[in-house]
């Protein structure tokens, strides 16, 4: 059985967000065909997390951590400026990390690179097949957040960021022998200057076992919406706080009632504050169980005014046959359509509008909430991507390794980040 290195930029546990739950599973997954070693740093409450990790998952072979705490503050923007890399490959590094798995990466035969920012513990002498997993094109999200009104230090400090992003993604794409991205993310990287002949479609999915749920009845809801997501991730603190002030001040004028519950880690101090003082808005933290409220919500929304990638949360509530009301940011790379799978639309006034109409439209939520569940039952479940992504690997493998691609000199990555690793 081949070797395989799964370099990750966090932990993979548990699966509280989006981009956990895809890497877990997929690091699961990966351990039916290879055997898999994990090297990742331990960020935040990682290392709370560490130990039933690895008491659910000891047949990985090596397990190589290291804790790793860079805030993302002003002086350490000043310092990824002066080494030269974006500030979330400086947040990502360490350097008895980097020391240990270049003691033993040449034992792999393959090195699968998740998240772009764990690309700087690769030595650029490593000889094996490199494969990358894009989970967002990063640089959209910096660039979509440089667009935004606001503070206008903040919006110069993105448009730098999304450059150098945008420069280490493309690079690592070069790098890379396989590139795994969700269409819309390769469309991004492509006109970045990305190769799309190394580039295979994934997706970045939601809870598909909710797919295996009785259907919801409208019947037994109310005018109750939901919403759910990290709220420590800042696409969905600020396109819930958009949601808040744009929005649902004409819902509460319309109907005095409405409830709003909101699951996720991470809400801010005002969020708590408007949650406090509004007897509409129940702020519920951490669910991990999110069926009793699905059971109970009659629209599930997704304000999100700028982000990347494919968006775990509509999935798994349209996996669920909850009706979505989201903007063209919510919706991006899912085969969905206005009026038939989900609402879509970015002006206040028009979500307004959707949100009212679904509430009252029985004949157009059982319309949502059917198709839906059908395109994720068609398109979306976890069986058939990971079929797909591992048969793109095992044809890459079919290659000699002399028939690989030439990495370019003037494309390399690790050198210029080496001095965060020291």
């Amino acid at each position: 059985m081949k070797k395989l290195l799964f370099l990750t930029s966090e932990l993979p546990y548990p699966g509280n967000s989006g981009g956990k739950l895809k890497s877990l599973q997929l690091l699961e997954r990966l351990m039916d065909e290879y055997r898999v070693s994990l090297a990742c740093p331990l960020k935040l409450d990682d290392r709370l997390h560490a130990t039933p990790f690895l008491a659910e998952h000891r047949s990985l072979h090596k397990i190589m951590m290291r804790a790793t705490d860079v805030a993302r503050t002003p002086a350490n923007l000043l310092r990824s400026y002066a080494q030269a890399m974006p500030l979330n490959v400086l947040r990502t590094a360490n350097g008895a990390l980097a020391a240990e798995i270049a003691a033993v990466i040449d034992e792999f035969d393959v090195v699968f690179i998740d998240h772009y920012e764990a690309a700087q513990y690769v030595p650029d002498s490593y000889q094996g097949l490199r494969v990358y997993h894009a989970h967002n094109a990063y640089h959209k999200l910096w660039q979509r957040y440089a667009e935004q009104g606001g503070n206008p230090a903040y919006r110069v400090a993105a448009a730098i960021e999304c450059r150098r992003v945008r420069k280490a993604e493309v690079d690592l794409c070069e790098q890379s022998d396989l590139v795994f991205a969700a269409p819309n993310d390769i469309d991004a990287l492509v006109t970045a200057g990305a190769d799309r002949e190394r580039m295979r479609e994934t997706y970045h999915l939601g809870d598909d076992a909710n797919l295996a749920q009785p259907a919801l009845r409208r019947a037994t809801t109310g005018r109750r919406l939901l919403y759910v997501g990290n709220l420590a991730w800042e696409p969905n603190s600020v396109g819930l706080h958009w949601f808040l002030e744009r929005i649902w001040p004409q819902l509460k004028q319309a109907h005095p009632d409405i409830k709003l519950d909101i699951a996720g880690r991470g809400a801010d101090a005002k969020l708590c504050q408007i949650a406090a003082e509004d007897e509409g808005i129940a702020l519920h933290g951490f669910v991990e169980n999110l069926e009793p409220l699905y059971r109970k919500a009659r629209i599930s929304i997704a304000p999100l005014t700028f982000g990347a990638g494919m968006k775990v949360k509509v999935l798994s509530a349209m996996a669920r046959g909850l009706p979505v009301v989201t903007t063209e940011v919510g919706a991006e790379g899912i085969n969905a359509s206005h009026g038939q799978h989900m609402m879509i639309n970015n002006e206040p006034e028009a979500l307004t509008a959707d949100i009212l109409r679904l509430l009252s439209d029985a004949v157009l939520w059982q319309r949502l909430a059917t198709e839906s569940r059908d395109l994720v039952a068609r398109q979306y479940t976890w069986q058939g991507l990971f079929q797909n992504m591992m048969a793109a690997m095992r044809r890459l493998e079919s290659r000699q390794l002399s028939q690989r691609l030439p990495i370019h000199a003037d494309n390399e990555v690790g050198p210029q980040w080496k001095s965060a690793l020291t």
